[in-house]
């Protein structure tokens, strides 16, 4: 379990990563800077997903 503990992690570090190019493109290209935008939105949203079903398992596991 403590794998996907740390893949939860990687869904931050892809949210960091599209904010930052979203922010380094935007003058050029504002289309483009949306859709980085649009990709860390739904990697944040991945996190509290995984993280709230892994919790859910361990939850009945331990049951």
């Amino acid at each position: 379990m403590k794998f996907f503990k740390y893949f939860e992690f990687a869904y931050i570090a892809f949210a960091i990563f599209f904010i930052i190019e979203a922010i380094r493109i935007w003058a050029e290209s504002e289309g483009r800077a949306y859709l980085y935008l649009f990709f860390s939105a739904l990697a944040v949203s991945m996190f509290f997903f995984k993280r709230r079903f892994r919790k859910k398992i361990e939850k009945k596991n331990k049951q």
